[in-house]
């Protein structure tokens, strides 16, 4: 369940779909933060329409915890812009290795399943807001994409 930033209504959200969530009663863009593993993970980031900030993370790393509001804040921010979505690398080997996942946390911003720019290693959110726009704002000018 996501409330509303502007009308203050809680929507629910699922982890996989297509398009940009909107809330049912103003049509506000709503933030989209999903858990993905390997198995969801296709469905949830690589199928999906925005450009996703992939949070790859650990429940033992203390960074990991510190970056976490940082995250939100961000997926709030951009709503209707980004999804978030939070892969535990313990609980998802493949997606670790996919990405080659050597440090947690590692952030990749992705876009139709392809890698847009990634970082390593946690980072407050003044320093991480302009390179996540950075990033979408270079998904968006991909000439084999088009992000609403």
């Amino acid at each position: 369940m996501v409330e509303c930033l502007s009308c203050g209504k809680r929507n629910r959200l699922p982890d996989a779909a297509s398009g940009v969530p909107r809330c049912a009663n103003c049509q506000t863009p709503l933030p989209w933060i999903a858990d993905a593993d390997d198995t969801t993970f296709p469905a949830v980031a690589d199928a999906a329409d925005l450009p996703v900030l992939v949070d790859l993370w650990a429940t033992w790393c203390g960074p990991c915890r510190m970056v976490t509001p940082a995250l939100e804040a961000l997926a709030r921010s951009h709503a209707g812009k980004v999804k978030l979505v939070k892969v535990d690398v313990d609980r998802s080997p493949l997606t670790a290795r996919r990405f080659a996942v050597q440090s947690v946390p590692t952030l990749i911003v992705l876009h139709r399943g392809e890698v847009v720019d990634r970082q390593a290693g946690a980072a407050p959110e003044h320093v991480l807001r302009p390179w996540l726009d950075e990033a979408i704002r270079r998904a968006r000018s991909s000439p084999s994409t088009t992000v609403g």
